[in-house]
């Protein structure tokens, strides 16, 4: 592997991007009053919120709250999004919604249903106290949910596939 060469040069470049990220943030958090796309982690997570609510109709909760972050027709919905090989909850929720975002910008639906079944079949808790759930086992689980027990779409939404994961 080629050894990276720090110069002013690319340090600027990284602020300069940095810089352009700052302003999308602002612009997604103007466009979406009460989520947070915070750089630190917050951004992903909101990104995946919005995206629930405009593919299920789903009404957000006040960001941060505790086990569900929103509902839709009295089911209370916990909403979680990766663009990698796993997802972490620390909570059983109602219903689960977990959502994949690849780098070419597409979101794909990997699970949809009750949060009993993914739940009971995460691993043991970590040292944080956080269940983990690979993103496979998840479509797996998504295969047996009968359709009377998913959240409705209300605009179409493609099943996640192997092939839209992203490489490493």
């Amino acid at each position: 592997m080629e050894k990276i060469k720090y110069t002013d040069e690319k340090m600027n470049m990284i602020k300069h991007q940095v810089q352009r990220l700052v302003e999308i943030v602002a612009q997604l958090e103007a466009e979406f009053p009460g989520r947070h796309f915070t750089l630190d982690g917050h951004l992903v997570g909101s990104i995946g919120e919005v995206m629930a609510a405009y593919y299920y109709g789903i009404e957000l909760y006040a960001a941060s709250t505790e086990i569900h972050d929103g509902e839709v027709d009295g089911k209370k919905v916990q909403i979680k999004i990766s663009q990698q090989d796993n997802i972490v909850i620390n909570h059983e929720p109602d219903y689960l919604i977990v959502l994949y975002l690849n780098r070419n910008g597409n979101i794909y639906e990997v699970y949809n249903g009750p949060g009993k079944l993914p739940w009971e079949s995460a691993s043991k808790r970590d040292s944080h106290n956080n269940k983990h759930m690979r993103v496979n086992k998840l479509m797996e689980l998504d295969k047996a949910v009968d359709e009377c027990r998913r959240i409705t779409q209300i605009n179409h939404i493609e099943k996640m596939d192997v092939k839209y994961k992203n490489r490493k």
